[in-house]
């Protein structure tokens, strides 16, 4: 098949753009497809330890990335892929992705769809999603200049989060679950030497109060005596669901959490099907080991195709 490639990588973020690097480098025909590029890196404001920068915004350093991997001829769509599936031909195999605008086929697949933002569990979370009810500080911290937010999490997320939005609000709730904070030393510290920022602990919201707009939460203890309290705002850090729609069309394996299961040549279960970053079950997810899942995937896609070729 002339319009087959060698691989499809689905996911525009980091780790997939890197991934197509290493692609474009080995020569391989190679498509990256995702609605939009950037993913969850270019919410995050400041990026302290990737190797070479001191500090970058996650919206730069994806950006140089893109760019780098833009130097090979990689081929770029912006297509949401609805399915996935397993094509026999003979005894040979290939993969034919059907996106929102037409299909895809290819002897090989990166799974680099990420994860998505996890929700509170109440009925009424998605009617105050864009009206009180945010992923990212960066994104809409400037909407609460002088006023009161929320943030829920207990990881390095909330408090960087708070720490952010303690910029421009008034007063920063910070509300964890947990007994502890449980971010890394140095994000411990700032959030100690940051202003304006209250830490409740052992405390879930259990309501959201308001009409058009958040106007207060509801917790399942008392905090200074009342179980309500009034904010403006409110900026979730509680984690990410895995997005492996189109894994499990494909037959590939997941832990109970929802992850892929890969092995150490970031390989699924099904053969010619590989997976990389905060999709799989790798115990440390972060940005630099998403991309080192995804070249390391590369890699061994290479001797996939030099063993199996169609």
């Amino acid at each position: 098949m002339s319009n087959m490639f060698d691989l499809a990588i689905v996911g525009g973020g980091a780790t997939g753009y890197t991934a197509a690097m290493y692609a474009g480098r080995l020569g391989l025909k190679v498509i990256i497809v995702a609605a939009e590029p950037g993913g969850l890196i270019v919410t995050v404001e400041s990026i302290e330890n990737f190797p070479g920068f001191k500090m970058i915004s996650g919206y730069d350093l994806f950006t140089k990335i893109q760019e780098q991997a833009r130097i090979y001829p990689i081929v770029e769509k912006s297509s949401t892929v609805l399915t996935a599936k397993t094509v026999a031909d003979g005894n040979k195999a290939f993969f034919a992705l059907q996106t929102n605008k037409d299909e895809i086929v290819s002897q090989t697949i990166l799974l680099a769809t990420g994860a998505l933002h996890r929700k509170l569990p109440l009925p009424e979370i998605e009617k105050f999603e864009h009206r009180g009810v945010h992923y990212c500080a960066l994104c809409d911290a400037f909407a609460y200049k002088q006023k009161i937010v929320a943030v829920v999490g207990a990881g390095d997320a909330a408090v960087r989060e708070a720490i952010e939005l303690a910029q421009v609000a008034k007063k920063v709730f910070l509300i964890a679950r947990s007994s502890e904070i449980k971010a890394e030393l140095v994000n411990r510290k700032r959030l100690e030497a940051t202003a304006h920022i209250e830490v409740i602990l052992n405390a879930n919201i259990i309501k959201i109060i308001g009409d058009s707009h958040v106007k207060k939460i509801e917790l399942d203890r008392p905090y200074e005596g009342q179980k309500k309290v009034t904010v403006d705002g409110i900026f979730l850090a509680i984690g990410r669901i895995p997005n492996t729609a189109l894994a499990a069309q494909l037959g590939v394996a997941l832990n109970s959490q929802g992850e892929i299961i890969i092995d150490r040549n970031s390989a699924t279960n099904v053969p010619g099907v590989y997976a990389a970053g905060d999709v799989v079950d790798t115990h440390f997810k972060q940005l630099i080991t998403g991309c080192a899942e995804g070249v390391t995937a590369v890699h061994h896609i290479f001797n996939y195709l030099v063993k199996h070729p169609i």
